[in-house]
């Protein structure tokens, strides 16, 4: 399934590329407003930190919402006090486009993260041009050197990186990477299967002063003291709060675990 959705994401990145070339995208990335500092937003505190996602379908659970207008979602997700967004881009499975992103970014003032399986030079330029201020990793998709030149050109574009893993090896290789934010995902992006107590297992390699985001597996507040007591910084929540109809309710909910 990852190499499927991989492969899908670099057609479509390749379909783009052809109606608006590689020095083009460039040049609008170079010109767009600096990144906004996720570091500090995501930064350690006595709260949990959430970051809100716009998010429309998945290939497990299918169709979530339609969202037709994804910058008021995400002006409902600031005023609940998120302090990052993450746009779902990837077309196909996901119902996500950049349009979103470019949406989002003009309605709030708060980091914004591309969520993509990004695998090429390209696609992290076209995030930087819509305003992206994070771009996901995702270690299971990529090599090492591809892992490792990604990673630097997000950070010389004033991004920050989110490095999302799976298994204690892509802890390993993120940790080696030097990466300063550090997902783990109870997904298996295999299988697709859910483990909620995969990030108290492997948070504890993730190193001090490295912020610790644990991703997927929310439903409710009782998921957010699970993640909060296993040692997460933050939190990444999608599915929650696109179904369950009042998404800045739920955030007030979430932020308020310590």
């Amino acid at each position: 399934m990852l190499g499927d959705l991989v492969a899908g994401a670099l057609a479509d990145a390749a379909r783009r590329r052809e109606q608006r070339p590689l020095a083009a995208v460039e040049a609008d990335a170079l010109a767009a407003p600096a990144a906004l500092d996720a570091l500090e937003a995501l930064a350690p505190s006595d709260r949990i930190k959430v970051i809100a996602e716009v998010k429309r379908a998945s290939p497990s659970r299918g169709a979530l919402a339609a969202i037709p207008d994804p910058a008021a979602l995400a002006a409902e997700y600031a005023a609940g006090g998120a302090s990052a967004i993450s746009v779902l881009t990837e077309e196909r499975r996901f119902g996500g486009s950049l349009d979103d992103l470019v949406a989002v970014r003009a309605a709030v003032s708060i980091p914004l993260l591309r969520k993509d399986f990004i695998a090429e030079p390209y696609q992290v330029l076209e995030a930087r041009a819509a305003g992206a201020d994070l771009v996901l990793l995702i270690v299971a998709a990529l090599d090492d050197a591809t892992l490792a030149s990604l990673h630097a050109l997000i950070v010389e574009l004033g991004m920050t990186p989110l490095v999302e893993t799976h298994d204690a090896d892509e802890v390993r290789r993120a940790v080696d990477l030097g990466a300063s934010l550090i997902g783990v995902n109870a997904r298996n992006l295999s299988t697709f299967e859910l483990d909620r107590d995969l990030f108290g297992r492997i948070a504890p390699l993730i190193p001090d002063g490295t912020i610790r985001v644990a991703e997927s597996a929310v439903l409710g507040v009782d998921d957010v003291i699970h993640y909060r007591r296993s040692g997460a910084d933050a939190v990444l929540v999608g599915e929650a709060l696109v179904t369950g109809g009042n998404p800045r309710a739920a955030l007030e909910r979430f932020r308020e675990v310590s």
